[in-house]
Parts: structure tokens; C-alpha cells; sequence
């Protein structure tokens, strides 16, 4: 069949084996390019592989380390002749990669909040791999499931305390409107805590820890975003950044518990990129189109793929091990929040306007970031030709 981009709202409804598989193997060969790591984990366990920075983490630990990696990721094969989803090509290219490299590559695709995709999970890893050097942690769920008291939460993204209004950008129009988001309710908070804080990274390790699976000096590390005050009424000191205080403290906790094994738990906070849960958030893609286009004026932009492997090389398994800051947390947004670079987005954010938006913003390069998550719009490839979208991922045992 001929693929084509379906666009509703912030989500791709389709996805391009073909172009997804082209872009996987871009990271490849970038990562490839900067050679191997200073120091190398031999085992490690992706939480929340298929895109974004999950993504980027299996393949830095792959192909800078030769690790050997398991991915945990929810997405949808092909079912009556329609696409899967860009995750499922992703996964699956990543997964014929390494095996033409000789890598294990292990795959499980589920609920990875559930009891029953950890249990199955340990398992693979107790006999396929042994005992874990590095956990990443990069879950973006809209709902979980609590195993405990069986309750679905359902995240939001809301403001605290008061309504918030402010610019943000339709990527589907594109338009400069305003925006107005009603407060959250307590029951909304606790709800949006539930899903995106540490909970469920908690689990995770406690599972794996009573498995006798995380090695001695194993690492764990989880995914934050702090950013700009323009962006924070929505996001830091919104739900989501109540969710990822939450996120914060538990990760005190685990680095408390892994000290016996001389472990540390980090939290990497990120640089603002286009993925698939950015896209959700108002206010964020008018400040990511600006940010992409100050950045890249100053030679500083950088995507997932470059972010991540600047943080396993010069961080995670740098000689001197990772610098953090005041709260424990490895800075990886530092080019971002330059004061240079913020000052140039402040100075720019007012001037934007529908009229001024290509000219003021990188709104082309924000859109090409976008399609090219559900992989579209890659150099090499034929998106007038017929592709197969049925495409099995190697080492997956439970193909739906």
C-alpha cells in the first residue's frame, strides 16, 4: 500500500515502515559516528524504548556501548491492511539492526505499568540477559492503571490555582491564538501524579531489585523537562510539574536504595524537542518553534538522538562520572537555558504572530521534526511506491 501522512491535531494517525526505519538508522549511524563510550554498560533495560528519548536511549547504549538492551513499549502492529505505529517500525528497525550487528536485542510489548508485564519482563531478563548495569526510565503515558487499588488515572495538562492564558501555536492552521486553560481539581492532580511521577519507576526497581537483577554500581536514570518561566504556568509549576516533583523525590529515594550496591538514581533533565507528548502541551510548540530557530542560528540545536549520547558520553559513563546540579540532576538542557539563548526567545515571543510565524519562528523545521517522528519526510525514501506495512519486530515474543 502507499502510506501518507494523516495529521489530527498533535498525533500522526499513520506511520511509513519504510521512513521510520530510514530515521532509526540515522541515530544509528550518528551515534556510530562519535565511537565507543568511555566506559561501557554491558545490560540495560529501556522503560518507554519506541520513541523520543526512550528511543535514543537503546540506541546509544547499543551501538555506543555494544550493550545489550531490553526495550518495554505499548504500540500497535498492523492490523486489516492499516499502518502500525511509528513505535512498532522504530522497535523494529532498531531490533534488525542489532541483530545484524550480533546484539541482543529483547522486546516486550504491553502495559508496562501492569504487575504482569513486569513479572514477564524479569523473566526474559533472568534468562536472556543477567543482572542490570543501567534502568532508563522514559515513560509518556495519558493513563495507568494502579495494580494496587486497580484505579485508572487519566493524566491532565492544567495550570494550578488560577486560569492561565497565553499565546500558543496551531501547527495544523498555522496560527498564533490564544489560549486559556481552567485549573486542575485535587482530583486531577492526584490523578496526573498517579500516572507521569515516580510511582511506577519505584516499582520497577523494587521488582527488580527483589529479582536480584540490578548489578553492583547499576545506574538509573529518569527523563524531566524544566524549562523557560514562559512555559511554566502549564508546565513546571503546573500538573505536570507536580507529577514530576513527585518524579524528583523518588528519585532520592532509589538512590538511597541502590547505595548498598554502590547505585545512583539521576534525573537527566532534557532540551525541549519536538515528540509525540510535546506536542500536546499549549504554549510549548510556539516556544520550541522559536527555541529551534535560536538554536540553530547559534550551531546549539540538538535533537533526541544528540542529547542522549551527549549524556551517556559525557555524563553517564564519562571518567569522572555525572555532574549535577543543587537537586541531584544532570543538566542536559544547558544549551537551552544559556542566558543568550533564552534573552533571544523573550525578546522574539511577543513579535509572533500568525503574519510574522515563518519568518520568526523555525515553524518548517518544528513541522519536519514532527513528520519525521511517524517517518515522514526522510531523504531516500519513496513515498510514492507501494510498502508492506505488516513488519514483525525481531525478538518480540508477544507480538500484540
Amino acid at each position: 500500500m502507499i502510506i501518507k501522512p494523516k495529521v489530527r491535531g498533535f498525533v500522526c494517525v499513520t506511520a511509513h515502515p519504510e521512513g521510520c526505519a530510514r530515521h532509526v538508522g540515522e541515530q544509528i549511524a550518528f551515534v556510530k559516528a562519535q565511537g565507543a563510550l568511555p566506559q561501557k554498560p554491558r545490560n540495560v533495560l529501556v522503560i518507554g524504548s519506541s520513541t523520543g528519548y526512550g528511543l535514543a536511549s537503546r540506541i546509544a547504549a547499543a551501538f555506543g556501548a555494544s550493550a545489550r538492551t531490553f526495550g518495554v513499549f505499548f504500540e500497535r502492529p498492523s492490523s486489516k491492511g492499516k499502518p502500525a505505529s511509528a513505535g512498532w517500525y522504530n522497535m523494529a528497525a532498531f531490533a534488525r539492526a542489532a541483530e545484524a550487528e550480533g546484539l541482543y536485542a529483547g522486546s516486550a510489548n504491553g502495559d508496562a505499568f501492569s504487575d504482569e508485564m513486569k513479572a514477564e519482563v524479569i523473566g526474559r531478563i533472568e534468562q536472556e540477559m543477567g543482572p542490570l548495569d543501567l534502568v532508563i526510565y522514559s515513560l509518556a503515558a495519558p493513563r495507568r492503571t494502579d495494580p494496587v487499588d486497580g484505579v485508572t488515572y487519566r493524566s491532565c495538562l492544567k495550570p494550578i490555582g488560577e486560569p492561565y492564558t497565553a499565546q500558543t501555536l496551531d501547527t495544523d492552521r498555522k496560527e498564533v491564538v490564544p489560549v486559556t486553560l481552567d485549573p486542575a481539581s485535587e482530583e486531577e492532580i492526584h490523578a496526573t501524579v498517579k500516572v507521569m511521577g515516580g510511582e511506577d519507576w519505584q516499582r520497577w526497581i523494587d521488582q527488580l531489585d527483589r529479582a536480584g537483577l540490578l548489578a553492583e554500581g547499576c545506574r538509573t536514570v529518569a527523563y524531566d523537562y524544566v524549562g523557560p518561566e514562559v512555559t511554566w504556568p502549564v508546565y513546571h509549576h503546573g500538573t505536570i510539574g507536580r507529577a514530576k516533583a513527585h518524579l524528583r523525590e523518588t528519585a532520592r529515594c532509589i538512590d538511597e536504595q541502590l547505595q548498598g550496591k554502590s547505585g545512583k538514581a539521576f534525573i537527566s533533565v532534557n532540551k525541549a524537542v519536538v515528540t509525540q507528548a510535546s506536542s500536546a502541551i499549549p504554549v510549548v510548540p510556539l516556544y520550541i518553534s522559536i527555541l529551534f530557530k535560536v538554536m540553530k542560528e547559534e550551531g546549539l540545536h540538538e535533537d533526541c538522538i544528540h542529547q542522549i549520547d551527549r549524556l551517556f558520553r559525557e555524563q553517564l559513563y564519562a571518567p569522572g562520572g555525572p555532574q549535577t546540579d543543587g537537586e541531584g540532576c544532570i543538566r542536559m538542557d544547558d544549551r537551552e537555558m544559556l542566558p543568550e539563548i533564552q534573552a533571544r526567545v523573550k525578546e522574539l515571543w511577543p513579535q509572533v504572530t500568525t503574519a510574522s510565524v515563518e519568518e520568526l519562528t523555525d515553524y518548517a523545521g518544528y513541522q519536519q521534526g514532527f513528520l519525521q517522528l511517524f517517518g515522514f519526510g526522510l531523504e531516500g525514501v519513496d513515498y510514492e511506491a507501494e510498502t508492506e506495512p505488516d513488519v514483525c519486530i525481531p525478538g518480540l515474543r508477544n507480538p500484540g
